[in-house]
C-alpha cells in the first residue's frame, strides 16, 4: 500500500494513479476526506484511512472539490461502506445525480491533456442518495477550513483553504505539474500550471479563481494533479502564476464560454473541427490496406 504523505501537520496527501486525494485530521478526532480518486480506487483509499486514522475510523464526510471522474470515482463506494454524506456544491449537483453531462472537453485547444481528453469521459454520473449540498458556516471534520468558489474548471469547483496555516487544497482551480506538456505529465515534475485545461469551460472564470486564491497567499499548495508545493516561495509564485495566466489561442471555449445553471449545460459554443479522429481512422484505413496488400502477395506466392 502507498504510504500517506504528510503536507501538514494534519493533512495527508494520497496519490492514486495520476489524481490526488486528502485526508485532514488527527487519529481519534473527527476527520475528512477530500476528493476520492479514480473510480476502483476505493479499497486503497479505504485501507489508507485505516493505516493512518486505526481500525474501523470513518470520516465524518467526503468533500468533493468537483464531480469529474478523476475526483468522485470511488466517492459512492466509501460513503456507503462508511455510512457518511458526500458534499459538494450545488452548481455541481446536475452532473452527480445523472441530471446532465458536464460541457465536453476541448481536444483541439493543443497539449498533451487536450489529446488525451478525447477518451476522458465526461458524462453525468449518479453517484447515489449520500450526495448533498456543501454547507455554508462550520464543516463537519473540517475544524477552521473554509471553501472558496473557484469556478471555471467546471461549474461548481470549489477550493479549501484553512487560514491559520495557510494551507489550499485547490483540487483542479491549477496545478502542481504542467498537464500541458507530455514530460511534465510522465515525470510529475514540480510547477505551477494549468489543471486540465480542456475541461475548462468558461476562461474568464478559471483566471479570476487562479487570481482569488493567489491573494491568499498559501504556505502549501495540494491540488488535484501533481506533487504538492510546501515551501516559502509559494505565495510569490503563485501571485506571479496568476498575473501571468493565459488562456489558449484557440479552442472552443476561448470566446465564448459554456453557459450553466443548476439544471446543468443551458448551451454550448459550437465544437471546432477536430482532425484527430480522422486522421486516426486514415491511419487504421491505410494500415489495413498494407495488410491487405501484404496478406494478397502471400496469396499470389502460394
Amino acid at each position: 500500500m502507498k504510504p500517506i504523505e504528510r503536507i501538514a501537520h494534519d493533512v495527508g496527501w494520497f496519490p492514486v494513479s495520476f489524481v490526488n486525494a486528502y485526508f485532514v485530521g488527527h487519529p481519534g478526532e473527527p476527520w475528512a476526506l477530500i476528493d476520492s480518486g479514480l473510480p476502483g480506487s476505493a479499497q486503497p483509499i479505504f485501507e489508507a484511512a485505516e493505516a493512518r486514522f486505526g481500525g474501523g475510523a470513518r470520516p465524518a464526510a467526503i468533500y468533493l472539490t468537483h464531480g469529474h471522474f478523476d475526483h468522485s470515482g470511488a466517492a459512492p463506494q466509501l460513503a456507503n461502506r462508511w455510512r457518511v454524506p458526500i458534499f459538494i456544491h450545488e452548481m455541481e449537483l446536475p452532473y452527480v445525480t445523472g441530471r446532465s453531462n458536464f460541457p465536453p472537453p476541448d481536444p483541439t485547444m493543443g497539449g498533451a491533456i487536450a489529446f488525451l481528453s478525447r477518451f476522458i469521459p465526461y458524462r453525468a454520473r449518479n453517484l447515489g442518495e449520500r450526495v448533498q449540498e456543501l454547507p455554508r458556516g462550520e464543516l463537519a471534520g473540517l475544524p477552521g477550513w473554509k471553501w472558496i468558489e473557484t469556478p471555471g474548471h467546471s461549474p461548481g469547483h470549489v477550493s479549501f483553504f484553512r487560514e491559520s496555516d495557510g494551507v489550499l487544497l485547490a483540487g483542479d482551480a491549477f496545478a502542481t505539474t504542467n498537464m500541458d506538456s507530455w514530460t511534465s505529465l510522465i515525470t510529475a515534475r514540480k510547477e505551477l500550471g494549468r489543471a486540465g485545461a480542456p475541461f475548462n469551460f468558461d476562461w474568464d472564470a478559471t483566471r479570476e479563481s487562479v487570481e482569488k486564491l493567489a491573494q491568499l497567499r498559501p504556505n502549501v499548495a495540494g491540488c488535484g494533479h501533481g506533487i504538492p508545493m510546501c515551501d516559502a516561495g509559494l505565495p510569490n509564485r503563485l501571485e506571479r502564476f496568476a498575473k501571468m495566466f493565459h488562456r489558449p489561442q484557440h479552442g472552443r471555449y476561448i470566446r465564448e464560454a459554456a453557459e450553466v445553471d443548476t439544471s446543468g449545460v443551458v448551451w454550448l459554443p459550437p465544437a471546432p473541427f477536430d482532425p484527430v479522429p480522422l486522421a486516426t481512422a486514415g491511419l487504421l484505413l491505410l494500415g489495413g490496406v498494407a495488410l491487405g496488400a501484404g496478406y494478397l502477395e502471400e496469396r499470389l506466392r502460394d
